[in-house]
């Protein structure tokens, strides 16, 4: 997954806030981790779910936002610095849904954090996880998560993971742009829900970005069977079944928010062959 060196970095797409604390109500402070963090990601990432409301945190100590401007500038230094690798990746899936004239797309920023921040959607910590708030639009990442996603999640983890990861939560904007997100209502659990259906095609929309990607002019060249695999990987182990097997030793398809490991693979899988979003609607193809 090697940038072009030359390519041109927008970093104005990316925000980094330094850390803050997240006090819970009657003290203690609010770390990742447990089977409450995993709960809190797994819902957060769901339209319409406040991560405060999950946590009941108030981050305190919100540090100004750092210009990452001067550090991340071409392709270069995104091959070198993990914060520039995120702007990169920003860059060329923006670049990649804003040429598609049907879809009418407005750049959304992403919000880089430690520990704890303020967002649209209510205060958030890392324990939430990746997620995207239409209430902002904004897409809010704790670097760390991809660490607990090898170390909690069994994932192989890679640069290719984080941008998949990335992607996904782009395809929620992409589903807020055209109305999608709307759609669920309080259809949020169960393995045919509108919830479900959400999340897979926000996996498709990350496979046709990913399948583009060199197009956008961000790459020096087509990803890689390996780093296809990195987010096939990293795909499976958030799937429904994978985290309530590890979180409670049983599977309740009933409980199912985002899919199954299976299905999480076949629709990023069905983006990136076809390279088409129009063949991503899981709300008429069924899942």
């Amino acid at each position: 997954m090697d940038f072009r060196d030359q390519a041109n970095l927008d970093a104005s797409q990316v925000e980094e806030r330094s850390g803050g604390r997240s006090r819970i109500p009657g003290g203690g402070l609010a770390v990742g981790g447990g089977i409450t963090g995993i709960i809190a990601l797994i819902a957060a990432l769901v339209f319409g779910i406040n991560p405060g409301n999950i946590t009941g945190n108030d981050p305190e100590g919100i540090q100004p936002t750092t210009n990452l401007s001067e550090e991340c500038r071409t392709g270069a230094d995104a091959d070198q610095s993990e914060k520039c690798r995120v702007v990169g990746v920003v860059n060329s899936i923006q670049e990649y849904w804003d040429g598609l004239d049907d879809y009418y797309y407005q750049q959304a920023k992403t919000v880089l954090f430690a520990q704890a921040t303020n967002t649209g959607c209510g205060a958030a910590d890392s324990s939430v996880g990746p997620f995207y708030c239409p209430r902002d639009q904004q897409v809010y990442l704790d670097l760390s998560f991809f660490d607990l996603l090898q170390s909690r999640f069994g994932a192989e983890g890679g640069p290719f993971a984080q941008a998949y990861v990335i992607a996904h939560e782009y395809g929620h904007h992409v589903q807020y742009l055209a109305g999608q997100l709307g759609r669920i209502g309080q259809d949020r659990q169960g393995a045919d829900s509108g919830s479900v259906k959400l999340e897979l095609q926000a996996d498709c929309y990350a496979g046709v970005w990913a399948k583009h990607a060199v197009e956008t002019g961000f790459y020096e060249r087509p990803f890689t069977r390996s780093d296809i695999q990195q987010a096939l990987d990293a795909a499976a182990a958030v799937g429904d079944d994978r985290i309530q097997e590890r979180t409670q030793g049983m599977i309740d398809p009933e409980a199912f928010t985002h899919g199954t490991a299976r299905q999480r693979v076949t629709w990023f899988t069905t983006g990136y062959e076809t390279g088409s979003p129009d063949q991503c609607n899981t709300f008429r193809k069924g899942i």
